[in-house]
């Protein structure tokens, strides 16, 4: 048990500890991909540092809610990160692994951070907020529709039996598979803020959705939000690789399979990064007003995902 606990505790702070340094190769790939001088694959780490050691300005009618998000939020990402079976064997960690838990607290962290976006009183919290709750309306049906599918698959709702039935057993070119990864791929655009739902690296008023609600926050309010971003980018492409590039992990506590258990992991974010930086580099950012059309497209694909499972079973 004690070992358990030691391993769910490293592989967390592993996810914790390499998400800006895997937004920061995203960065720097899409520079080179697009002929520009690329910053150091280090620079987020440099930018959550400055972020902490800078005096953090709250307006004088910000509420509890204002404070309290940035911690609930960075708390809550964590939280899931402890669920993701990354270099171990999810049977040989104790986090809790439910698919409909997970997208729940996803939700949760959604919630409150449009609610703080709302109490500052801004037109630009009023304005992304409005516009993160329209997306999340349309991604997170599709959401729980891809879940129930691999769910349906596996007989089950935990992710660590999931993942283990999912590389037992050879679905990658099974159609209700294939259209519940690219519906996933497509949730995992909106949830996370990229391109073409919302372009991380923008401020302009009638694009951002993201930036627009964390406006308001600087010094190390700011650096949680940001830290808690990365993270969750991290996870949606972790998930993303243990359920649709399934490869058996190795059921032992031992550094030579966890060595050959992490160059696996790092390879198919490589290759999963590439793939994102490359449909970056060549789509536009959508108009607000399409954005329902693709998560639209994402739930028919899980949907018609999931009952091709059912007919074909």
């Amino acid at each position: 048990m004690m070992s358990r606990i030691v391993y769910s505790f490293l592989q967390t702070s592993l996810i914790i500890a390499c998400a800006p340094l895997f937004v920061g190769f995203i960065k720097m790939l899409k520079c080179w991909l697009q002929n520009r001088s690329a910053p150091s694959v280090f620079q987020r780490y440099r930018d959550l540092r400055k972020l902490f050691h800078k005096q953090t300005i709250i307006a004088h009618h910000a509420s509890w809610i204002f404070r309290f998000a940035p911690y609930l939020i960075f708390s809550i990402t964590v939280l899931i990160a402890s669920a993701i079976p990354l270099i171990i064997s999810p049977s040989k960690t104790i986090g809790f692994t439910d698919v409909i838990l997970i997208a729940g607290l996803f939700g949760l962290s959604r919630f409150f951070l449009a609610l703080a976006a709302l109490d500052i009183g801004t037109s630009f919290g009023g304005m992304g907020a409005s516009r993160e709750m329209t997306v999340a309306t349309l991604a997170e049906p599709a959401l729980m529709i891809a879940f129930f599918s691999l769910a349906m698959m596996a007989s089950s709702t935990r992710l660590d039996v999931i993942t283990t039935y999912l590389s037992a057993h050879s679905l990658w070119f099974n159609p209700s598979m294939l259209f519940v990864a690219i519906a996933f791929a497509m949730i995992a655009v909106a949830e996370t803020g990229r391109i073409p739902v919302d372009n991380p690296a923008t401020h302009l008023e009638l694009t951002m959705i993201h930036e627009a609600m964390i406006l308001e926050y600087s010094g190390r309010h700011l650096a949680l939000i940001e830290w808690a971003a990365q993270i969750k980018l991290l996870i949606y492409i972790t998930l993303f690789a243990n359920l649709f590039l399934p490869f058996p992990l190795i059921n032992q506590l031992s550094l030579s399979a966890m060595g050959l258990n992490g160059g696996i992991v790092i390879m198919k974010l490589l290759l999963l990064a590439f793939v994102l930086v490359l449909a970056e580099t060549h789509l536009a950012k959508l108009r607000l007003f399409r954005v329902p059309l693709l998560l639209n497209m994402a739930f028919l694909l899980c949907l018609l995902g999931l009952l091709m499972h059912v007919i074909t079973n």
